[in-house]
């Protein structure tokens, strides 16, 4: 496959080799989530942003796994490092009782490992005085992790701040801090004492309580400072461990925040010296055109959780913050995939040799002027930094069939929030790759746009 010349070729979808595919996984497993009844065919041609499916059709795919593929398919600018090294057994060691190398000593090893990419995410963190990393398997390992060290640094503390419309991961603990669709916390027990404060979904408020409508700001600051026991509220921030936010949300509906929203966020952190831990998940590792979404804000993060780009999960803070006793955290397997940590250094080194921060501001920035220029009038609203794009409709059902009226055209994307669709392209896509995937969405768009789904 050449991806300068690739285009998407799709027949009816799902093609009957997929549903076979579909059917046989069902067999076994659990209900989840599945955005559509693509099958990615793992033997077949894909390069950058197009992939070929079990049927043989191309597709164009613009959700990058959610992100979690920040190149997309098969990327020279990482595959070609990786097919030096010879696959070795065990590939997933107890990587925080053991450790591993490649060759004499770390300066001169041919292959990244987890030591290495621990080096890489404090260099790229170290503007907020980060210098220390806890790996781990998943980003809701890395958010359980950021959970313990503030509460170890804080003891005794009971309290903890999440926002409106935030999704921080499935397991117990970190459902405890997700508010966005109760069908992920219904029935389940929650940690005590997390206190939920609304997230602003307006860029431009200007932090005028009489213009605010998510309702964070309030009288003379915010439903975040008023709850706090010296400004009249009932909690005692001394007992705040952390206070938790994405700074841009993903699975709440790409609701990006204004720098009001933000500074206040950080100025109340800052006053009351509540560690402020930023979920990175899915914002971070130059999605949004910087390193992490958090740098486009004015806030100071204490701790940053990452994973999906980094293939595995990562909890970032400083010494100070981190439990000094052995064993007060820990994890078998966590950080112990030499493959996932070798991908994940080679990744942050592929941002950095290709400028892939740039690409991402700039493709990001002709995405939305195409976007902007020829969206119907059943679009609310396009929005984005970097390659972290949304397109938001008028009506859930409407963002449903484009979703399906893309697909049909073989392009792949995703939704989020109640109405929005979100757009993920490859860090590195091309002038060529943006213009191709948005003229196939604004005909999807079209295509619906005299529909009855409103």
């Amino acid at each position: 496959m050449n991806r300068d010349t690739a285009e998407p070729d799709a027949a009816a979808l799902p093609g009957p080799n997929a549903e076979k595919w579909v059917e046989f996984h069902h067999e076994h497993a659990a209900p989840s989530e599945y955005s559509h009844e693509f099958v990615w065919d793992v033997t077949a041609e894909a390069d950058g942003p197009f992939v070929t499916d079990v049927d043989g059709n191309v597709l164009l795919d613009f959700t990058c796994h959610i992100g979690a593929a920040p190149l997309g398919y098969n990327n020279e600018k990482v595959l070609s490092k990786l097919r030096e090294f010879d696959l070795v057994e065990p590939m997933k060691i107890a990587g925080q009782d053991m450790y591993f190398g490649a060759g004499p000593d770390p300066e001169t090893a041919e292959f990244p490992g987890a030591s290495h990419l621990m080096d890489k995410l404090t260099d790229v963190s170290s503007h907020y005085g980060m210098d220390t990393v806890f790996l781990s398997n998943s980003g809701a390992e890395a958010v359980e992790n950021a959970m313990k060290i503030t509460h170890d640094h804080e003891a005794p503390a009971k309290y903890g701040y999440a926002f409106e419309g935030s999704f921080h991961g499935r397991t117990l603990g970190t459902l405890s801090l997700t508010k966005s669709k109760e069908v992920y916390t219904r029935h389940y027990p929650q940690v005590a004492g997390i206190e939920t404060v609304p997230f602003c979904a307006d860029s431009g408020c200007s932090g005028d309580d009489d213009a605010c409508d998510c309702g964070f700001f309030a009288g003379d600051g915010s439903r975040l400072r008023n709850s706090l026991s010296p400004e009249g509220g009932h909690v005692n921030p001394d007992e705040v461990a952390f206070a938790i936010l994405e700074p841009i949300q993903g699975v709440g509906g790409y609701r990006f925040p204004s720098e009001a929203f933000m500074a206040e966020v950080g100025d109340v952190c800052d006053t009351y010296d509540i560690p402020l831990v930023v979920d990175e998940i899915q914002s971070g590792v130059g999605r949004t055109g910087e390193m992490w979404a958090a740098d486009h804000y004015p806030i100071e993060p204490d701790v940053i959780a990452s994973a999906k780009g980094l293939r595995v999960g990562a909890t970032v803070s400083r010494t100070d913050v981190f439990p000094t006793e052995k064993n007060r955290l820990g994890s078998t397997f966590g950080g112990g995939d030499l493959l996932a940590s070798m991908q994940g250094a080679l990744t942050l080194d592929a941002i950095e040799e290709y400028d892939l921060l740039d690409n991402a501001t700039e493709r990001g920035r002709q995405a939305r002027e195409l976007l902007a220029d020829d969206a119907p009038d059943h679009v609310v609203d396009v929005r984005g930094k970097g390659l972290m794009l949304a397109v938001e409709f008028d009506t859930k059902k409407r963002r449903d069939a484009v979703v399906e009226a893309a697909l049909d055209r073989g392009l792949l994307t995703l939704g989020c929030g109640k109405k929005t669709i979100r757009l993920l392209p490859p860090l590195d896509s091309t002038e060529r790759e943006i213009e191709l995937g948005v003229g196939i969405f604004c005909e999807a768009m079209d295509a619906v746009a005299t529909e009855a789904v409103a």
